[in-house]
């Protein structure tokens, strides 16, 4: 995955479906909800989707938007931010059945996150 496209954005939210709903009347976005994980997602046409997540004072806070960039190596890509004065905030994380994700900060602060598909060849 050359160029480590943006592919998911997460907005915390007290209440997702109230923001869902919100988000879908105002801008058209199209809602899903995964009962598995109790997840709101938005899709977007021209862009990529999101989700919803409840602020939970640990990694995620009130007011966050996570942008997820995705990657075909997740551990060199981890690496890669440390080499170039990152840090790793949570190491790759399985997300069941659907892929890995890690946060990290760059080196001014931002914090983003690192997303490999289970569905990308390895």
């Amino acid at each position: 995955m050359p160029g480590y496209p943006i592919v998911h954005v997460e907005i915390s939210a007290k209440d997702p479906a109230a923001a869902s709903k919100f988000y879908a009347e105002l801008a058209g976005w199209k809602i899903d909800h995964d009962p598995n994980f109790d997840y709101y997602q938005f899709s977007v046409e021209g862009g990529p989707g999101g989700g919803f997540v409840v602020p939970d004072g640990k990694q995620y806070n009130v007011g966050d938007v996570v942008v997820y960039l995705g990657v075909d190596d997740l551990d060199a890509s981890l690496k890669k931010v440390v080499a170039l004065g990152g840090k790793v905030l949570l190491p790759k994380t399985e997300i069941p059945g659907i892929g890995w994700y890690a946060f990290f900060s760059d080196p001014t602060g931002n914090r983003l996150a690192l997303y490999k598909s289970i569905m990308q060849p390895s």
